[in-house]
């Protein structure tokens, strides 16, 4: 059996824009790696390791080559934000200094339009003097992205800006040595490199402020703990030397540093930011608290349960920054077009040269004008641009919502679904299952199977095991006869052997021994020997908001169904009451993957479960949603996780999902349609290049004011 290759992350410093990812991204795959991520917002470069396609070294020299640099990992990972925030200012000291060399010659040339004559600003030296370091510090810019892609087969879109720039520099600077001054265009090109800053200032303050969500998790990181020692003395040490089992000490104001179980005290915390619950919570001794979280009062010592890089917080953040790297199908059909785009625009442009110029339409200064004008305003950038920008807004306002999906086709998916499966107990109803009735066979002693149920119940994680238990904590318990072996079938129940040779099964009552009877309202039942011993009845209530969930899906034309292993009588009652027309019940986990299976074969569907027994059926759905309450079983499960037991979340969230993919396609209906009237303007000469120049800037500030809108846009 093939092993699964690793998934290789590297920080790569000098990604501007997504014009860099998508040169970086391309290289990659066409080295033959996949499941290729490329997040210019956080320097972050993922695939998935194939020594046989090419080695990492050759990965890492690659992308020296393309202008890129290779970065060792920091052991603290803070970068997205301080990136974003490092990058929007960049750009904005860049855009400053060409600006105010490019505003003179700008503002000479349209006096002159209405004219006004500056004297001083018709000597061809003083243009060079204020053109030259603008198109010194665009040169380098545009250019050396452009050459890094030329090196490694890649026409990008800063091909086309640099080629435009450097027409109408060169142009100027022969008009200089012949000293005419009817091939002076340096104002042309200072301002193309100007307006085209101006954009990536935009785009860079557009990252910075769609990255809030990573910035704002990142933060909740603790840098050291409070550790207790064997002695009870407390020190300080870094999280990332606490060790599992170590025990931590929080006080009011803390923030907890790690993941962990409450062992002394009592607290209450506020874990809003993780997972979007507004109301502090009370955590007492054997409760969880989570890493990130803040204590709002009281004082606890807790064991830790989960490393640094592995607790929730550790997950939420690499689900968040995969989610917004990862690619819709929308933007992947947009990567294909920009592919093929920028040698068409060539080709355009310089057919708007020759036929201009050689048909005698335009003088050879028109027609170059005209093909400079053709380069920038098909610059691609809006198409680049729509659909990052909508998912890092998008899935930040998720994230917020308490709503973690795996990646930008994962909201695209969702805001498609046309059937949602859910699963009965834990996720429609509470979980909190209450005992009912309790049998007994005749002649056996009750508090010694009390303990056997007991016992054998410690080795199950399942909801029921969870309710059980606490009831049998209230009960008087028979000591421990001795030691069990148990084993786990998922679906079914509990086997378990005695040290003189007994079997019990506690489970489901499926599939009974020939001439075991049982009650008629045993949900729950424990054979000795395939023989009666007991039985409990269970009932839980349903999850406040469940009915308002399923009315809304209704109302949304989804289709609701209930897919559960209870009972069919407790499966219907749940279900007429919900308003839930379709169910299947009594459904072993295999029966539920090859159910999930065929409704997926029929119309996209999304299975809701509780992440910790339903993994298969949620990975088999098209979408798999969990109700974990940021447990590390629902973070790996689905995906989608919803942090908190709240089926509202839902709701808002698939709302948020069909806003997001709303707003990419608003973004690129734009950008193709600007396009596809922009660049038949300016072949025919109606744009001069610079105003062909604002408007590619001004069609990047259309995409990303409509993605930004996104963050308080009404669902």
């Amino acid at each position: 059996m093939n092993k699964q290759r690793e998934i290789i992350e590297l920080k790569v410093d000098g990604m501007d824009c997504n014009n860099c990812a998508m040169s970086i991204q391309r290289f990659l795959e066409r080295k033959g790696l996949t499941d290729v991520l490329v997040n210019f917002q956080t320097k972050e470069v993922r695939f998935r390791e194939d020594n046989e396609a090419i080695d990492l070294a050759t990965v890492r020299a690659g992308i020296n080559r393309l202008g890129f640099t290779v970065l060792e990992e920091d052991a603290h990972d803070h970068a997205g934000h301080d990136h974003a925030h490092e990058h929007e200012g960049k750009a904005r000291r860049r855009l400053l200094f060409c600006a105010v060399l490019t505003a003179p010659l700008l503002l000479a040339h349209l006096l002159m339009t209405f004219g006004l004559e500056i004297g001083l600003m018709h000597n061809g030296w003083v243009q060079l003097a204020l053109a030259g370091p603008v198109y010194a510090v665009g040169g380098l810019y545009f250019g050396k992205s452009a050459f890094a892609g030329l090196r490694e087969r890649m026409l990008n879109m800063d091909v086309l800006i640099f080629i435009g720039a450097t027409a109408a520099f060169v142009y100027s600077i022969v008009g200089l040595v012949w000293q005419d001054p009817d091939y002076y265009f340096f104002e042309t090109a200072a301002t193309i490199i100007t307006l085209v800053l101006i954009g990536n200032w935009l785009e860079a303050r557009a990252v910075e402020r769609t990255t809030t969500a990573i910035g704002a998790l990142s933060d909740l990181q603790e840098e050291n703990a409070q550790r207790v020692t064997k002695s009870g003395t407390v020190v300080s040490i870094p999280v990332e030397d606490v060790a599992i089992g170590n025990r931590l000490r929080v006080n009011t104001g803390d923030k907890v540093p790690l993941d962990g179980e409450i062992l002394e005290g009592a607290v209450t915390v506020n874990e809003a930011m993780l997972t979007g619950e507004s109301m502090p919570v009370e955590k007492s001794v054997g409760e969880r608290v989570l890493g990130g979280s803040i204590i709002t009062s009281g004082q606890a010592t807790f064991a830790v349960t989960a490393g640094y890089k592995d607790g929730t917080l550790a997950k939420i953040i690499d689900l968040v920054k995969s989610a917004q790297a990862d690619k819709p199908d929308l933007q992947r059909l947009a990567d294909k077009v920009s592919a093929v785009f920028v040698p068409v625009v060539l080709v355009i442009a310089l057919l708007t040269f020759l036929i201009g110029w050689g048909g005698g339409f335009f003088t050879a200064t028109k027609a170059l004008m005209n093909a400079i004008a053709v380069l920038l305003i098909s610059c691609p950038c809006a198409m680049g641009l729509a659909t990052p920008t909508a998912v890092m807004v998008g899935v930040g306002r998720l994230a917020r919502l308490g709503v973690l999906v795996r990646g930008g086709s994962t909201v695209e998916r969702f805001a498609g679904i046309e059937r949602m499966v859910f699963d009965k107990t834990g996720t429609l109803t509470t979980g909190d299952l209450r005992v009912g009735d309790f049998t007994v066979a005749e002649g056996a002693n009750e508090a010694e199977v009390r303990r056997i149920i007991y016992d054998m119940e410690q080795f199950s994680s399942h909801p029921i095991a969870a309710s059980i238990t606490a009831f049998l904590k209230t009960t008087s318990l028979a000591p421990a006869a001795g030691p069990l072996t148990v084993s786990e079938t998922p679906g079914l129940g509990l086997n378990a052997t005695d040290n003189v040779g007994n079997h019990y099964y506690l489970g489901a009552a499926r599939k009974l021994p020939a001439g075991v009877n049982v009650p008629a309202n045993a949900d729950v039942i424990l054979l000795k020997n395939d023989e009666f011993l007991a039985s409990l009845s269970l009932a839980d209530d349903l999850r406040k908001g469940a009915r308002t969930l399923v009315q809304s899906l209704d109302e949304a034309g989804i289709e609701t169904t209930l897919l559960t292993g209870d009972r069919r009588a407790k499966a219907d009652a749940a279900a007429k009451e919900l308003g839930i027309k379709s169910v299947y019940a009594e459904q072993l986990p295999s029966q539920k993957l090859e159910r999930i299976a065929a409704l997926s074969a029929e119309k996209p569907t999304a299975m809701v479960g509780d992440g910790i027994n339903d993994a298969a059926a949620l990975s088999r759905a098209d979408i798999g949603i969990s109700l974990g309450g940021g447990s590390a079983a629902a973070l790996d499960a689905a995906q989608i996780v919803l942090l908190r037991d709240d089926l509202s979340l839902l709701t808002e969230g698939r709302k948020v999902a069909a806003l997001t993919l709303r707003t990419i396609k608003e973004s690129l209906f734009w950008a193709f349609s600007y396009n596809i009237v922009a660049i038949p303007l300016a072949a025919m000469g109606f744009l001069n290049p610079m105003w062909a120049a604002l408007f590619m800037a001004f069609s990047d500030v259309v995409v990303i004011g409509n993605a930004i809108r996104l963050k308080s846009r009404k669902a």
